[in-house]
């Protein structure tokens, strides 16, 4: 397997747990899904300066299993952004329990829309925080 750089900013950390795991012994890939939608939602909030709802996984590559012990690392980046939504990239990496190897396990692509304190939807302001 050939060295890869993890894209964007790392988002999450958290450890894969005994009580998330399915009949395989493997981490759920709706856990790591939720773990996805938790990063993403914090870098899209800090995009659009407020509140975000999810409207949208539009993908989802599960690559590798997640296994109890491992440390999964959720890095996240803006790669759209239009009048209320915006697209957040992902991707999760594994810092492997036994052996320390660290490889990626999952990938996708989340749609956010800011919303305003009735949910409605709100423009996203043209520049993010610390920029222009």
């Amino acid at each position: 397997m050939t060295e890869e750089t993890a894209k964007g900013e790392m988002t999450l950390r958290t450890v894969a747990m005994p009580a998330d795991v399915n009949v395989n012994g493997d981490i759920f890939g709706g856990w790591v899904l939720a773990q996805m939608d938790i990063a993403s939602g914090i870098i899209a909030s800090a995009r659009a300066q407020g509140r975000v709802t999810t409207v949208a996984v539009d993908a989802m590559k599960f690559i590798r299993p997640v296994q109890v012990g491992d440390v999964l690392c959720v890095y996240a980046y803006v790669e759209r952004v239009g009048r209320t939504s915006m697209a957040i990239g992902l991707e999760a990496w594994a810092l492997r329990r036994l052996g320390g190897a660290r490889e990626k396990v999952t990938e996708g692509r989340f749609t956010y829309v800011a919303i305003d304190d009735t949910g409605s939807p709100r423009p996203v302001p043209d520049e993010a925080p610390g920029e222009g």
